[in-house]
């Protein structure tokens, strides 16, 4: 009697809590909880297959790299006749004085030993090298720009709102993001390609922006536009600025970035943040460019220009535009995550409307409801009162799956739902194992409380046998799976779980109900 007390109070346990994960399900708001989660092809969302621009990344570096090498030449006074990319991950340096080219051999050992010589010519006493970055370290940086992308991505879309995205690397570049029951696909797209690489850059004021877009572009310099849409007319205006190449600042240094509202024209800006190190190279751009304009570059778009009035000290800017509030906070969400470290490109792209997704809950419940029908009938008339026992514990072995996928926040996929239809019938199979036993000792002339303990004992390591090699698969399915597989591996593994307690614990506390507090003589079996 003490056993079977205890047993039963784990039992009440667990299906209350069951119970209290699974009612938020259908009645939110009752119980501070998430309700079940349901995948991209139950309740329709968007699909999509990113391939990040890893090569563009290594271009990246060569170029910063660059930019740090004639820094270092202009601070240690060496002279050269230039620094340009000759290649993707190339970099070509003419020295002529021969004492230049000693002190640059020994900044290059002691600052960049990272570099491989690929060529060094002597002609007509001009030293021409040409430096590259090695082969492992380029694919180190290919690979570590698809997981800071990866990481970027993921930063967007948890700040943007989306419910259990599936987020990851499929194969060396692409990325595979699924969020369901998203709204907005086009604005996910924009939030989700955008590479955010905010610059700010000083606009080049001594030359003529006409001349340069006539084809006299100066060295040093580029030209970039700022884009103004009218938003009567919907007409769109292109600025040209001519801007200096060099970056003064990047977002790199940003540690927020937040939508206000403009107390004079009430209209939406982004109010960004610089950390120390950052807000110290803010303050030294603007005083030392009193009067000057500086550019506020978005991916080589120009936001605005402002002229800086005098030095700006505590590390605080702001973006402003042709913002609508939507708009303006997406743009926070992107420079708060981070830019991407590459250009990402959109592969593959599909979405999956709500009609389709409630349609293939109905065919799944259907084809659930029917199957487990059947199953219901065929234990009560083959195993009489012990088959509705055995459909009793399917019942709650329901439950039990719907409250795992509620209380551990899994998704429930299409193939989920052919886990837990699969799981009805292994389910029911250990009980079918344990009845015959059962029947088996009853039909040697023991008693039904002597048979039902021989019938449990002696079938209790075959069904374990069975669900742990089971369980130890679906596991398997779980970690190296991807999406669908995945949540068939959630659902079966839940079941397993769930239909061992049910047919070891659950059934046998009904039966010694039965046999020891209400002393029934005979079994229905």
């Amino acid at each position: 009697m003490k056993n079977l007390s205890w047993r039963l109070i784990v039992i009440a346990a667990v299906i209350v809590a069951a119970v209290i994960y699974v009612i938020p399900t259908f009645q939110p708001g009752i119980w501070p909880h998430k309700k079940i989660n349901l995948g991209l092809d139950l309740q329709g969302g968007m699909h999509l297959m990113l391939e990040v621009d890893a090569d563009r990344a290594v271009e990246n570096t060569i170029d910063r790299v660059g930019q740090e090498m004639r820094d270092q030449l202009k601070k240690e006074r060496i002279r050269t006749l230039g620094i340009e990319r000759v290649s993707a991950v190339k970099l070509a340096v003419k020295i002529a004085d021969e004492e230049d080219i000693k002190r640059f051999d020994e900044l290059l050992d002691k600052e960049f030993r990272d570099l491989r010589t690929v060529a060094r010519t002597v002609k007509d006493g001009v030293m021409e090298m040409v430096l590259d970055i090695p082969d492992n370290e380029a694919d180190h940086i290919r690979k570590l720009a698809v997981d800071q992308a990866l990481e970027t991505i993921r930063n967007r879309i948890d700040q943007f709102g989306v419910s259990e995205p599936d987020i990851r690397i499929q194969g060396d570049r692409r990325i595979l993001i699924q969020l369901p029951g998203i709204k907005d696909a086009q604005r996910a797209k924009d939030l989700i390609g955008k590479t955010a690489l905010l610059e700010f850059k000083l606009l080049d004021e001594e030359n003529d922006v006409q001349a340069a877009l006539g084809g006299n572009l100066p060295a040093g310099s580029e030209i970039l536009y700022e884009t103004n849409e009218d938003p009567a007319t919907r007409r769109v205006q292109k600025i040209p600025f001519l801007v200096k190449k060099r970056t003064a600042l990047t977002g790199a240094y940003l540690t927020d970035a937040r939508v206000q509202i403009d107390s004079q024209y009430n209209e939406p800006y982004v109010s960004i943040t610089f950390d120390k190190k950052g807000a110290r190279l803010f303050e030294q751009i603007t005083a030392d460019n009193v009067k000057r304009r500086l550019a506020i570059v978005l991916d080589d778009n120009i936001y605005s220009a402002p002229v800086i009035q005098e030095r700006i000290a505590g590390g605080e800017a702001r973006i402003t535009g042709s913002f609508t509030t939507e708009e303006a906070r997406d743009l926070a969400i992107v420079l708060r995550a981070g830019a991407l470290p590459a250009p990402v490109q959109i592969l593959e792209e599909r979405t999956v409307g709500p009609s389709l997704g409630s349609d293939s809950i109905r065919k799944g419940l259907l084809s659930m409801c029917v199957g487990g029908l059947l199953v219901v009938l065929f234990m009560a008339v083959y195993y009489k009162g012990s088959g509705l026992v055995a459909d009793f514990a399917l019942i709650l072995n329901i439950l039990l799956i719907a409250g795992g996928l509620a209380g551990f926040g899994a998704t429930l996929t299409l193939p989920g739902i052919a886990g837990i239809i699969l799981t009805i019938g292994m389910a029911v199979d250990a009980n079918v194992l344990i009845f015959e036993r059962i029947r088996e000792e009853m039909g040697l002339g023991k008693t039904p409380r002597a048979a039902v303990d021989a019938g449990y004992e002696r079938a209790t390591l075959t069904i374990m046998d069975a669900n742990v090699t089971t369980l130890i698969a679906a596991l398997v399915l779980f970690q190296f799976g991807t999406g669908p597989v995945k949540g068939f591996a959630v659902t079966l593994s839940l079941g397993v779980v769930a239909s061992l307690f049910t047919a070891l614990v659950l059934t046998r506390a009904v039966f010694d109900y039965f046999l020891i507090s209400r002393k029934v003589r005979a079994i229905s079996i």
